[in-house]
């Protein structure tokens, strides 16, 4: 089995407008703004043996805010500037789907797709939601400290991404110790 680190696209991967207090993901292809800096990071992650897998929930396309097509533009540019793996999406306007975040519908997904060990995949965000559904599908939580990280169960708050990916490879490389499963 792998294990992997499960990032968050808006606001980790890419730029993000505050609107209304909240983050607001691009509609358009010339709004999508890569995080390029942050090409030595996942690096990093991808050479500690990890797999960089971006789960993502774009509502706007259900709700023909977003046209799919805008969206692969954008994905095939972010996969182009960014060393990750794959991109797992939930499009659904639907709070009940399975991949519809906080669910953990795409980080199940994902684990059977790539063969992953959740106990021992991580998940890098600055939302709440994405570390309730690491924490429903076993995964360590690292959030990056912002407005949206909220209140709930969080295993880790850092300040940015790049502590959130030290954070990760010092537990990716710490020694399971069977005595504390037992």
């Amino acid at each position: 089995m792998r294990f992997a680190v499960f990032l968050e696209r808006d606001g980790i991967l890419n730029t993000v407008e505050v609107q209304k207090g909240h983050p607001t993901a691009p509609l358009r292809l010339e709004q999508f703004q890569v995080i390029e800096s942050v090409r030595p990071l996942i690096q990093a992650l991808k050479d500690a043996g990890l797999v960089v897998l971006v789960a993502t929930h774009q509502p706007a396309v259900s709700r023909g805010e977003l046209p799919r097509n805008e969206l692969d533009m954008m994905h095939r540019v972010l996969r182009h500037k960014l060393p990750v793996d794959d991109i797992l999406l939930c499009a659904s306007d639907d709070e009940s789907h399975p991949c519809y975040k906080p669910q953990p519908g795409l980080l199940l997904e994902a684990a059977f797709k790539w063969t992953l060990d959740l106990d021992r995949s991580f998940v890098i965000s600055d939302k709440w939601q994405d570390a309730k559904a690491a924490q429903v599908a076993g995964c360590t939580s690292v959030m990056v400290r912002s407005p949206w990280v909220g209140d709930d169960h969080h295993d880790f708050v850092v300040d940015d991404f790049a502590a959130a990916v030290k954070k990760v490879l010092q537990l990716h490389a710490a020694p399971v110790s069977f005595a504390a499963l037992g």
